[in-house]
């Protein structure tokens, strides 16, 4: 106990109203002040974004180069294609099947050579065997696609 009987001691201390946040909940709206006061910014969920991206050529080509298998590893090819020697087909780089096709590029489908080639239009994927030309050796391209003039459009079913 405190010797000190100034008229200070003799307050009453807020313990008995539960402290400070109560007598501030007395004088004030906490729940309207907890409303408007400002929170901050908002967390950024970064994998919306990277989804909603475009992707860039280079992205699409640097993907389109690790997921390519050489035609030679796929033994109906050597029948399909009989012109071509094996050293060939080992040189000829086929898309893995949903590889996105960079829109614009020119595409040969070793499953239809008699289509020829045709240009991709954005966001198609490759099918079973695809074969792009800039991959592609222009002289093995040449063999393959038959023919030297330009390129159809592919377009999806319904579209002109």
């Amino acid at each position: 106990m405190s010797d000190d009987h100034s008229p200070g001691d003799g307050r009453q201390r807020y313990a008995d109203q539960g402290g400070p946040e109560a007598r501030h909940a007395q004088t004030h709206d906490v729940r309207r002040e907890a409303l408007t006061n400002p929170t901050g910014p908002e967390p950024v969920d970064e994998s919306f974004a990277a989804q909603l991206a475009p992707q860039t050529p280079e992205q699409i080509r640097a993907r389109q180069a690790t997921e390519t298998t050489p035609a030679g590893e796929d033994k109906s090819l050597h029948k399909r294609l009989p012109e071509l020697s094996s050293a060939e087909l080992g040189t000829l780089p086929v898309l893995a099947p949903g590889t996105t096709l960079e829109q614009g590029s020119v595409y040969l489908d070793l499953d239809d050579l008699a289509r020829g080639p045709f240009k991709a239009i954005g966001g198609q994927e490759a099918g079973a065997r695809i074969v792009a030309k800039g991959d592609t050796d222009y002289e093995l391209w040449n063999r393959l696609a038959g023919r030297d003039d330009a390129p159809e459009v592919e377009r999806p079913a319904g579209q002109a």
